[in-house]
């Protein structure tokens, strides 16, 4: 058994957000585990990039409301205690409603060897969030 201390809260990278969002790392496994484990916090109308991760990620919503897209058009409403399983490489965005703060756990496994699973793409367009936002 390892306890391990909390680990600073970050404020994420603007490239890949808009709004100002904070993630707090909860775990990064050790070979031969690969588990990624963050506590990401958004404020209302604050989502990510579209992106997509290699062998897929989890999103656990622990509280608020908020929203996850696909490249498809669709788009679930998500509350704390929602799961959405995203598939490795279906490209998604996520992040909280217009009007209130969304938190999750995002779960996802890293590369072997520690690579990068997340690929960043373009910033979801404004009109594309305040529709989902509409449904």
């Amino acid at each position: 058994m390892e306890l391990q201390s909390v680990r600073p809260t970050v404020k994420t990278p603007a490239a890949n957000f808009t709004g100002d969002v904070y993630m707090t790392p909860i775990h990064v496994g050790t070979e031969p585990s690969r588990m990624t484990v963050a506590l990401v916090r958004f404020p209302p109308g604050a989502h990510t990039n579209w992106h997509s991760h290699a062998v897929g990620q989890t999103l656990h919503v622990t509280e608020g409301v908020g929203l996850v897209g696909t490249r498809d058009g669709s788009v679930v409403r998500v509350r704390a205690g929602d799961t959405v399983v995203c598939p490795p490489g279906e490209e998604h965005w996520h992040g909280a409603a217009a009007d209130t703060f969304m938190s999750h756990l995002a779960m996802l496994e890293a590369l072997p060897g520690g690579e990068d699973p997340t690929i960043w793409l373009e910033p979801l367009p404004d009109e594309d969030y305040r529709t989902a936002n509409e449904s």
